[in-house]
């Protein structure tokens, strides 16, 4: 059952062009920042943008801050709100049910694809945004004295190049794991209607709430509590040292926020009425 939904999930036209559309916007910014040789002002515009002309190592990091506040979430919203209300409203869902397949098992497989999706579109954009970042700003770092190559931190000291491949794959690692929490309120939406859009559109207007609540402060007694409170702490794996306490917390409350959510997926489809 989960090799069937993993290969379902790559047979999808629709992943494939949410993945294009992923990692396309930092390939057009790079394109226009490779020509202009025009960056962001320090502190304005995406994170990182404005440290890239002098090292494409960074720019997989400004590429995750491209996507992370609309585009990744809005893809893993429509992945995972479509998962059982897709099925449900083509009526595939009763003959899946039909045969010896439990509730269980099938939700299961369906929060393993969603995984597996969120895992390919956050490493793809990484990747790629490498590849693009090197052949278009280059990969010549500063070096120390001791002639190491340095990167410049969001501290302002030098991180070498292993530094910085590790710290972009702790980022790549805690942005997926933010992206589950988006991906779990969708997968429980999807188990209470039977329209795929309206479970999709049901979880960004979650994140939406969540994001215009953060930037309240009549609402600061809610927000260490808020699922997107914490999205942006990954880059505090860029500063020297690493900055853990947002991270620790962000971490924890995304993992409040799957375990519950997932729970109540789990309630509501074990005693869904899909027989009619």
């Amino acid at each position: 059952m989960i090799g069937t939904e993993l290969v379902k999930m790559l047979r999808r036209p629709r992943t494939w062009v949410s993945l294009a559309l992923l990692c396309g916007l930092p390939a057009v910014v790079a394109v226009f920042l490779g020509v202009t040789e025009v960056a962001p002002a320090p502190g304005q515009g995406p994170a990182f943008l404005s440290a890239v002309l002098s090292n494409g190592m960074l720019y997989p990091a400004a590429a995750l801050a491209m996507v992370l506040p609309l585009f990744l979430p809005v893809s893993v919203a429509v992945v995972g709100g479509d998962a059982i209300a897709g099925e449900a409203g083509s009526g595939m869902l009763r003959y899946l049910l039909v045969r010896p397949v439990g509730r269980t098992r099938l939700l299961v497989a369906k929060l393993v694809a969603l995984v597996a999706y969120v895992l390919l579109a956050v490493v793809a954009v990484a990747l790629t945004s490498y590849g693009i970042g090197v052949a278009v700003f280059g990969n010549e770092p500063a070096t120390s004295l001791a002639g190491a190559d340095l990167v410049t931190s969001v501290s302002g000291t030098g991180l070498s190049t292993r530094q910085v491949v590790v710290r972009i794959a702790l980022a790549v690692l805690y942005i997926g794991w933010s992206m589950l929490g988006v991906g779990a309120i969708a997968l429980f939406l999807s188990t209470v209607t039977d329209s795929p859009l309206g479970a999709a559109l049901g979880a960004l207007a979650a994140l939406v709430t969540s994001q215009v609540l953060v930037t309240v402060d009549a609402a600061a007694s809610v927000h260490p509590y808020l699922v997107t409170r914490y999205w942006l702490s990954w880059i505090d794996f860029f500063r020297d040292p690493i900055l853990w306490h947002d991270v620790q917390r962000g971490v924890a409350l995304q993992a409040v926020y799957v375990g519950l959510l997932l729970a109540a997926a789990w309630a509501n489809f074990a005693t869904r009425d899909v027989t009619t």
